[in-house]
């Protein structure tokens, strides 16, 4: 089995489209997934999830500077600190790149290959990659960066190097991963954004020799740009990087992200052409975005979305009932009427209705909208002794979603105390730190591995809620674990029923995770996590 040399994206790709939503997101007129009606009503369609068809786009000019909008300030450039980055990619690209079905093919690596179904992995590098200092990008640089994985428990991907027994440099351009028990989907971990934890963003072994724990501000990767300066607040600066492994990339000279925290002025940043490029997170932005003929927009729900963290160390919610009861007191009809536009996405699954793992029987044991079996299991929950009372935490950028689960609570007979939070100290303060017991959150993700294992596994680095079920913990093992499709998808689609049983989280709706741009600008490959590819974009003016 294995993962063979790279298919480099070309001009003549067709970009695969996302597939419908829940059985009602279809075709977008601009470039979306096949058959239906255009994105100008009902619940939000998939449009080019995965960036721009680049033959449609026309012949690349070179030269020009984009200026990106990020959510929210970066926190470091280092891939072991947990961040979310859009700039990472700039600097690193990675060793391998996970395609629109969720896998993982070759980039900046050569071939991924295993002689044993899984248990032992090769990886082939090419000879031609260097670092932007002039080092060799060759196997030590990869086992050094492994290691810091490895040594550093907080780090994101350290679960996925834990599994690591050995790596031996083969020759100076192969590895040889020993792992310490099967894992079919070992190629998908140097492949993800640093977001979620990569093996595959590889720092300069001389740079981090230099720089130390400081290399978190002084990146240095074999990616297309070159950190130039990061000015907090400000602005974060990149340069075109000479030595690019991909000949005749990148087409830009140079590279701006600056953080626009308030989701109002990040909307308007791009509408008035203060930035080229918008990371949308919510759907404020990408229905005004979809609505506006001067801007164009990629979008793609991927996998669970957004939901409702149910803390399950804490009452009321280490209770079955009461989070059923949550669940059947929200009315989705009215929150997409009241905040979506009309425009929600519903979502009743962990996995998206095309998703291979996704079954229509996890949808209808998905509890629907009741408020009276709601209020039922409130009482019920009171007179065997519990309390009821709780509290609702969420960011400053959704006080209309806390007034709203305010409102639904009452319904159900619950009053309920509502803290709202920036999104810097959000993070940390609440929802890392477990200091909650029931809040929001965005958690979409492309491929089944690691993102349900992330969510629902026991100790899984997402799982804030601290859920926990032995059988989903081995059914997750097993789907990481085989190289057989078909008992891969078994194993997710039981872990997608145990879930609609289990309730871990109250789903709601996919996520809204866009990337908005001017028309000028071409050439985009993303992910639909937003985390983006930028050697091929280029400026049309």
């Amino acid at each position: 089995m294995g993962i063979r040399p790279v298919r480099t994206r070309s001009a003549g790709r067709v970009v695969t489209i996302l597939v419908a939503l829940l059985g009602l997101l279809v075709v977008a007129a601009c470039g979306a997934a096949g058959g239906g009606k255009p994105n100008d009503g009902g619940p939000i369609a998939a449009v080019n999830p995965y960036g721009s068809d680049l033959a449609a786009d026309g012949t690349a000019k070179n030269g020009g500077t984009l200026v990106l909008g990020m959510d929210r300030e970066i926190v470091s450039y280092d891939p072991t600190v947990q961040n979310s980055n859009m700039a990472a990619m700039a600097v690193y690209d990675s060793l391998m790149k996970l395609t629109p079905d969720g896998k993982a093919e070759p980039f900046m690596a050569k071939s991924m290959t295993s002689p044993d179904q899984g248990k032992t992995w090769d990886l082939a590098l090419r000879p031609e990659v260097k670092f932007s200092d002039g080092t060799p990008l060759d196997a030590q640089a990869v086992i050094t960066n492994v290691q810091r994985h490895i040594d550093k428990v907080s780090s994101p991907a350290h679960a996925y190097a834990a599994q690591i027994a050995s790596m031996t440099a083969t020759d100076p351009y192969t590895v040889r991963f020993a792992l310490k028990a099967p894992l079919g989907v070992f190629p998908t971990v140097f492949a993800q954004p640093i977001t979620y934890g990569s093996l595959g963003l590889i720092v300069s072994p001389a740079a981090l020799q230099q720089y130390g724990n400081d290399i978190g501000r002084h990146p240095v990767g074999a990616g297309p740009f070159t950190f130039v300066e990061w000015i907090p607040d400000s602005h974060a600066t990149f340069q075109k990087n000479p030595t690019y492994w991909q000949q005749g990339l990148p087409h830009l000279d140079k590279l701006e992200f600056r953080p626009i925290p308030d989701t109002d002025s990040r909307l308007a940043s791009i509408q008035n052409g203060d930035v080229d490029v918008a990371f949308g997170g919510y759907s404020q932005e990408l229905v005004p975005a979809l609505n506006n003929p001067n801007l164009k927009v990629y979008y793609g729900p991927g996998n669970a979305g957004e939901y409702l963290y149910f803390n399950f160390a804490k009452a009321p919610f280490d209770d079955r009932r009461m989070r059923e009861a949550i669940i059947r007191g929200l009315d989705l009809n009215a929150l997409g009427a009241s905040q979506y536009n009309n425009r929600l996405v519903k979502a009743d699954s962990l996995f998206e209705e095309a998703s291979p793992y996704h079954t229509d029987a996890a949808s209808q044991e998905w509890p629907a909208y009741d408020p009276a079996k709601a209020k039922a299991l409130v009482e019920e929950y009171k007179a065997s002794g519990g309390n009821p009372v709780f509290t609702f935490k969420t960011t400053t950028a959704r006080r209309a979603m806390g007034e709203f689960i305010q409102a639904q609570m009452a319904a159900i007979g619950i009053t309920i105390d509502v803290q709202y939070y920036d999104l810097a100290q959000f993070s940390s303060k609440v929802v890392q730190s477990n200091d909650f017991q029931l809040t929001t959150w965005v958690g979409g993700f492309d491929s089944a591995y690691p993102g349900a294992s992330r969510l629902l596994r026991t100790g899984g680095n997402t799982n804030y809620g601290k859920y926990s079920n032995p059988q989903v913990d081995q059914l997750l093992d097993q789907a990481a674990a085989t190289s057989d499709d078909t008992a891969r998808t078994q194993a997710y689609q039981q872990i997608e029923s145990i879930v609609g049983k289990d309730l871990p989280v109250a789903f709601f709706s996919r996520s809204y995770l866009s990337t908005i741009t001017k028309p000028q600008v071409k050439g985009i490959d993303r992910y639909t996590s937003r985390d983006m590819f930028y050697a091929n974009t280029w400026l049309d003016r």
